[in-house]
């Protein structure tokens, strides 16, 4: 005989025997949904932490990786600004000489034959100075006649002027220079104002 067949003919038998074990399968199954709703909750409670977990770590490999992006641009242009700007002190020292230079040439008596050759001679190493210095990105600032620039220009004194525009540039005393665009000495300059 089968168990079926065994199992319909003691619920024959006995009735209330069957409905008793009836109930307590139902109960088995109520427990076994209990728990398995609970191992569910369970486990979906871990998945969503594991899930806030990994969006933790992928914000923090996000941030790393911003991080050391950030560091190696930094780098980069502190090694740029030194490359541009490593001759700025060895540059600011050579501008009084091309300055002394100029100032020969501006001072020598023109007319005296005996030392025109010597002049020559001086303006072509004033010429062949600017010449190098230009290599280098050292550019003359020279405002003749220009709107005064606070950012390039040094005022040395103002004079009252009815032939130009107040805050233009009437002398310049001494020239200004810059050094791939960063002002390395301002050009000192006498400005006009308004008589």
């Amino acid at each position: 005989m089968s168990e079926q067949t065994q199992a319909k003919e003691n619920e024959q038998d006995n009735p209330q025997e069957a409905v008793e074990q009836e109930q307590a399968s139902e109960q088995q199954a109520q427990g076994d949904d209990n728990s398995a709703e609970a191992e569910i909750a369970a486990l979906h409670a871990e998945l969503e932490a594991a899930k806030q977990t990994i969006e933790d770590q992928k914000d923090s490999v996000v941030r790393a990786a911003a991080e050391v992006e950030n560091i190696r641009r930094r780098a980069a242009q502190d090694v740029d600004k030194a490359h541009k700007f490593a001759l700025e002190k060895f540059a600011g020292d050579l501008l009084p000489v091309l300055d002394n230079l100029e100032r020969a040439i501006e001072f020598a008596d023109k007319d005296n034959e005996a030392i025109k050759p010597m002049l020559e001679g001086v303006e072509m190493t004033a010429k062949s100075f600017v010449e190098a210095l230009g290599k280098f990105n050292v550019e003359v600032v020279e405002p003749q006649g220009e709107t005064f620039n606070p950012d390039l220009h040094q005022a040395m004194s103002m004079q009252p002027s009815e032939d130009v525009a107040p805050n233009t540039v009437l002398a310049v005393m001494q020239k200004g220079y810059t050094l791939n665009g960063r002002l390395l000495r301002p050009a000192m300059v006498m400005v006009s104002k308004a008589p």
